[in-house]
C-alpha cells in the first residue's frame, strides 16, 4: 500500500514539474520577444502588457498634441486576441500632421510596428493619410477600412535599418542622428490617426502575427490576380480627388476597459493545485 502511494506521489510530482516547465518555457519565449522591444505606446490610452509581453506605455502625447478617443470600446476588433483589443480600440488623432520620437542608441536592423482598427467610418476614402518615417514616406495613401473593413485590426510592419550613422528603409537613405520621428501625415480625407506602435530590434519574420482573417485574405488573393493580369506598365489608378464631407473621428467616452493581470498567477495556483494533494498522500503513510 506504501508503495502504491509512493508511486501515486511521485506521479503527480512529475506532472506538477513538467506543467511548470511548459508554462515557464511558454512565458520565457515571451519575454525574449518583449526584451527586442525599445519603445512601445499606446496611443490615446494607458498602460498595457500584451500576450507577448510587450508593455506599451501611456501615450506621451496626452495634452500635447491631438485628441485621445477610446469610442472603439464599444466594439469587438476582429482578428485580434480578447486581451490586446484595447490596443485596436483606443487611438490618437489630429487635425495636422503629428507624430512620435523615438531614441535609438544603438545600430541594427530594427521594425516599426503600427496597430490599427477603424471603428467610426464605414465606407472607403473617408480616412486616407501617408506615414513617414524621419521624412521618407514608408505608407502611402493608407484607408483603414479599404485594406480590412471594420472594426478589424490591421498592422502595418515597416523594416528598417541603422548603421554607420545612416538610416536605410524601403531603399532610401538619410543621415540618423539617434532619433527616429514617426510621423502620420495629414491628407485630403479626414485626419490621421494611431491606435499603438512599438519599435523592435529584428526581422519581419520576428514580428507576431495577426489572426487570419479567411474574407480577407480571399480578397487578397483576388487582388494578386488582378496585378498578375495587368501588363507591364499598368498601374492602379487613384479614384481620390477631393474630399467628400470629411468628419471626424468618434467623441471620447469613458474607458471601461481596465488590465487583467490574473495570467500571472496561473503557475502559482497550478503549483498549489498539485502540491496539495500530494502532500495529503504523503501525510497518510
Amino acid at each position: 500500500m506504501k508503495r502504491v502511494t509512493l508511486r501515486c506521489s511521485a506521479r503527480l510530482v512529475i506532472a506538477a514539474l513538467w506543467l511548470l516547465v511548459e508554462v515557464c518555457r511558454a512565458e520565457s519565449g515571451a519575454q525574449i520577444l518583449a526584451e527586442r522591444v525599445i519603445w512601445a505606446v499606446n496611443a490615446g490610452g494607458d498602460t498595457h502588457t500584451d500576450v507577448h509581453g510587450i508593455q506599451f506605455k501611456k501615450d506621451p502625447l496626452e495634452g500635447k498634441v491631438g485628441k485621445a478617443s477610446d469610442y472603439g470600446v464599444r466594439l469587438p476588433i476582429l482578428r485580434s486576441s480578447p486581451e490586446d483589443q484595447i490596443l485596436y480600440q483606443t487611438e490618437r488623432y489630429n487635425e495636422d500632421t503629428f507624430g512620435y520620437e523615438v531614441p535609438i542608441r544603438e545600430e541594427g536592423d530594427y521594425i516599426l510596428v503600427m496597430k490599427y482598427a477603424e471603428v467610426y467610418f464605414a465606407q472607403s476614402q473617408q480616412k486616407v493619410f501617408d506615414v513617414r518615417l524621419n521624412g521618407h514616406v514608408v505608407v502611402k495613401d493608407l484607408d483603414i477600412f479599404d485594406r480590412v473593413g471594420h472594426s478589424t485590426a490591421h498592422d502595418e510592419i515597416v523594416p528598417f535599418s541603422i548603421k554607420r550613422g545612416k538610416l536605410s528603409v524601403h531603399g532610401e537613405v538619410s543621415t540618423f542622428n539617434g532619433k527616429l520621428t514617426v510621423e502620420f501625415v495629414k491628407g485630403y480625407y479626414d485626419n490621421p490617426k494611431i491606435c499603438a506602435l512599438y519599435v523592435m530590434k529584428g526581422k519581419l519574420e520576428d514580428v507576431p502575427k495577426l489572426q487570419p482573417h479567411p474574407g480577407l485574405e480571399k480578397r487578397e488573393e483576388e487582388e494578386e490576380e488582378e496585378e498578375e493580369g495587368e501588363g507591364p506598365e499598368g498601374e492602379k489608378k487613384s479614384t481620390s480627388t477631393a474630399p467628400k464631407n470629411p468628419v471626424r473621428s468618434g467623441p471620447r467616452t469613458p474607458n471601461p476597459y481596465a488590465t487583467d493581470n490574473s495570467s500571472l498567477m496561473f503557475p502559482i495556483l497550478v503549483a498549489f493545485g498539485v502540491f496539495i494533494p500530494t502532500l495529503f498522500c504523503l501525510c497518510r503513510l
